[in-house]
């Protein structure tokens, strides 16, 4: 069963941005695409471990700010050294204008 938790508002996060999200001491990463679509994935580097949020994103990629190691923030998909593990992903849903992750 899926517990979903509010992570923030949808107006918190601008387009084609990134804001943190912590929740039960994990880190949480929040994502707003240019077609108005949210996602999250865990909010920190899996080379690193440095806060996501911190980083530059554009066309679908996160690029962590110490290394540049890029991640796909639909899919957590790594796409270069040195980041060579993906993110995990979460679904997201957004009602009554806040945005929900979903945690198993």
């Amino acid at each position: 069963m899926t517990d979903w938790v509010r992570a923030c508002a949808a107006d918190d996060v601008d387009e084609e941005d990134v804001i943190r999200f912590d929740h039960a001491g994990r880190t949480f990463a929040i994502y707003r695409s240019p077609d108005d679509e949210y996602f999250a994935t865990d909010g920190l580097c899996t080379h690193e471990k440095i806060h996501l949020a911190d980083g530059l994103v554009m066309d679908d990629i996160i690029e962590c700010p110490k290394h540049n190691g890029r991640f796909n923030y639909k899919t957590g998909a790594a796409k270069g050294a040195p980041v060579c593990v993906n993110l995990a992903t979460y679904p997201v849903k957004v009602e009554g204008g806040d945005v929900f992750i979903g945690l198993a």
